[in-house]
């Protein structure tokens, strides 16, 4: 997978999260915020970003990103192991706080153009 879009972190410190993460990422990562927010009932506000370029890079520096700054953040791009056919594209993302993983996300769009939705959430 190239990029993504549904990674976030917490309301209020993307921007600052962001200009980290392109620091550290070597130039294996660029990410971007598009200006999109997500609400969940059970984790608060998310500002989301996009990245291009390595996936396993992107994973680690957003968890050494909700370490470093004791905040929580949505680490995206799973898939499903059973074939679903939809109307629309599903994906489907973690939140974690640090090393542990607070709850999971699930993501739909439709097939032609549109942000991301917010489907369904469940605790861990």
């Amino acid at each position: 997978m190239k990029d993504s879009e549904t990674f976030g972190v917490e309301r209020g410190w993307g921007r600052r999260i962001v200009d980290w993460l392109n620091g550290q990422s070597d130039g294996k990562l660029e990410a971007r915020l598009y200006g999109e927010v997500v609400s969940t009932v059970n984790f608060g506000e998310f500002e989301m970003f996009s990245w291009m370029g390595d996936v396993q890079a992107a994973r680690k520096l957003v968890k050494r990103a909700s370490k470093r700054f004791k905040i929580r953040v949505i680490e995206g791009g799973y898939k499903p192991k059973e074939r679903i056919f939809r109307m629309g594209k599903s994906d489907y993302a973690m939140v974690r706080r640090g090393d542990r993983v607070v709850g999971h996300l699930q993501f739909e769009a439709p097939l032609v153009g549109g942000f991301w939705k917010l489907v369904a959430e469940e605790r861990v």
